[in-house]
């Protein structure tokens, strides 16, 4: 059974034009500090889909977002930051949004209603029984996610997904649901406010739990980080000088004969 969308449900408060702009803020951050809170209690949901992750990841597998609107927008972001942070290739964490890469700044009418094209999307990176699709929907009732879940899931592949709705459509399809229940937004039906923070969040500590779990991180730093600027080649430097207990000049010439962190810690 399907229940009534609790991310169109009615705001806890009416007349915002009539507020300041101290109570909006205030309000609004009210909201937000219960978002953490629907989040905790969802880490059950979220560690039974991680386990699963890493285990076909480890077996050569790749992880896929796929949202519409903020939701993809969300997925692309997760997935974007996992080759400098974790050292990992392009290609092994994925973001898809309906309507296309174009949809990521303007968005596509009616892309997200369109059952089919999720899969189809899918199938372009010729996806497998290895791979894990995790899709994104705040109210769960998605087709263009709900389509490519209930497919993907079909042919075999391992399905999550992140919604803010209970037992909704997208629930139903999918092997793993996280159902992290914000309530209402501030301004009615806008989930990229509640809904969208808890998406991020749980997709951080999804994407984060992975990595450290296939050894992408040592201690607590980013070993295997690209050093893609200044400021990351100076952290690497500081990393090796704090491990090593070697003076900066050393530490900087060890980063640059071997290229990464975690390859300048190995030499020694």
């Amino acid at each position: 059974m399907i229940k009534k969308s609790l991310t169109e449900s009615d705001s806890h408060y009416d007349h915002l034009e009539k507020m300041t702009v101290s109570e909006l803020l205030t309000n609004i951050n009210k909201e937000d500090l219960t978002v953490p809170v629907a989040v905790g209690k969802c880490i059950p949901q979220i560690e039974r889909l991680v386990d699963q992750i890493v285990l076909r990841m480890k077996d050569g597998g790749r992880l896929f977002y796929i949202g519409a609107g903020t939701s993809g927008r969300l997925g692309i972001v997760d997935a974007s930051e996992c080759p400098p942070t974790f050292g990992v290739p392009h290609g092994l964490v994925v973001g898809i949004i309906s309507g296309g890469d174009g949809a990521i700044r303007k968005a596509v009418e009616f892309a997200e209603d369109d059952r089919e094209q999720g899969w189809l999307d899918l199938k372009a990176y010729d996806v497998s029984e290895k791979d894990t699709v995790i899709g994104i929907a705040a109210s769960g009732r998605t087709p263009y996610v709900i389509g490519a879940i209930e497919k993907s899931r079909k042919a075999g592949l391992l399905t999550g997904c992140i919604t803010c709705n209970e037992q909704s459509e997208l629930s139903e399809v999918s092997e793993y649901p996280i159902e992290v229940l914000v309530g209402p937004e501030f301004v009615t039906g806008s989930t990229r406010m509640k809904a969208g923070t808890a998406q991020k969040l749980v997709l951080n500590m999804i994407s984060t739990a992975v990595m450290i779990q296939l050894g992408h991180v040592s201690g607590n730093k980013m070993v295997d980080m690209q050093l893609s600027n200044d400021k990351l080649v100076k952290r690497g430097v500081e990393m090796i000088m704090e491990k090593l207990g070697i003076a900066e000049s050393e530490a900087a010439e060890l980063l640059q004969k071997h290229g990464s962190v975690r390859a300048a810690l190995d030499s020694m």
